[in-house]
């Protein structure tokens, strides 16, 4: 990939500096319009920055820190998180976000206002029939009836999004996963291109100018970027371990069924011989006993040839 001056707008670091600073709230207004298709008097027109911490008894652990929380001047909340990576429980996780969003409003139960979930994933999520850009809410099972409104979630699954040039967008919510998923490969010419469609989308352009980060915190990205990279190849390496032990497990249950096996086959095959060697005594019994061989074989189930075999080696 040729050099690029614009960072990735994934990362954390980039994506809460476009998105979660006050100076660029207009920025994050004209995402959250465009998405969820907001405009006239539905449109939002003010932000509040809410605390990102959603559940304090357990701050320390990453997975309880929303990327971006707030509210707008009529109440309704909106939770919006850069997937990067699949992880186990994400829908569910994003469940609960907007749940406790919705439960720590502090108003009385019939004021509660809507609570959007907004999540910007680098990975698939659902079901390669499912659009790239999905929208969920509670429905009735059987005439599919929106009454109960207060939650909305909104998956972008980035990998899925179909068009990889400018002049292929049509509208902003395809220029924002353009964004998102080409920022890095974008050129001066393409970014004219989307100017002239959205300004407000250039802003974000200008906070991923790497030109625009002082040292400090260009190192911090940098840095950001190799711990993700690091986590990624521990992952693998804990993929590789475990698939090593898989092998070494099913070669050693191998060796054992087939150890086992071989004492059944063997102990099967001891039975046959010892039952032979029995009956061959017996015959051998019967002969010295003078009885003929029909009897002899009726007897012992040796076939005629092989009873007079054994007459041959007595009288040998």
């Amino acid at each position: 990939m040729p050099f690029s001056k614009f960072l990735d707008p994934k990362n954390d670091l980039t994506f809460k500096r476009i998105f979660g600073s006050e100076k660029n709230k207009n920025i994050l207004i004209h995402f959250l319009n465009d998405i969820l298709e907001f405009t006239g008097e539905n449109a939002i027109q003010e932000v509040e920055f809410l605390s990102t911490i959603m559940d304090p008894e357990i701050a320390s652990d990453k997975q309880s820190i929303v990327d971006i929380l707030c509210k707008d001047s009529i109440g309704r909340k909106f939770v919006v998180e850069m997937q990067v990576a699949r992880d186990k429980g994400f829908e569910k996780r994003a469940q609960l976000y907007a749940a406790k969003a919705y439960s720590r409003q502090s108003c009385h139960y019939f004021d509660l206002q809507k609570v959007y979930f907004i999540a910007i994933s680098n990975c698939n999520l659902f079901p390669k029939d499912v659009h790239y850009i999905s929208t969920h809410n509670i429905r009735d099972i059987k005439t599919n009836g929106h009454y109960l409104k207060d939650f909305q979630f909104v998956f972008i699954e980035l990998p899925k999004f179909p068009k990889n040039r400018v002049d292929e967008l049509e509208n902003n919510t395809e220029r924002w996963c353009y964004f998102f998923k080409y920022a890095e490969e974008t050129t001066d010419e393409d970014l004219k291109k989307i100017a002239q469609q959205e300004p407000v989308i250039k802003l974000a352009y200008d906070e991923l100018d790497k030109f625009h980060w002082n040292e400090k915190d260009l190192a911090a990205y940098e840095e950001r970027i190799m711990n993700v990279q690091k986590e990624q190849a521990i992952l693998l390496q804990k993929l590789d371990d475990a698939t090593e032990k898989g092998i070494q497990i099913g070669e050693e249950r191998g060796r054992q069924e087939g150890r086992q096996e071989g004492i059944l086959i063997g102990e099967e095959k001891g039975k046959i011989e010892g039952k032979i060697e029995g009956k061959i005594e017996v015959a051998k019994n019967l002969l010295k006993a003078g009885i003929s061989i029909d009897v002899v074989s009726q007897t012992t189930g040796l076939s005629f040839d092989e009873i007079k075999q054994l007459q041959a080696e007595k009288t040998s």
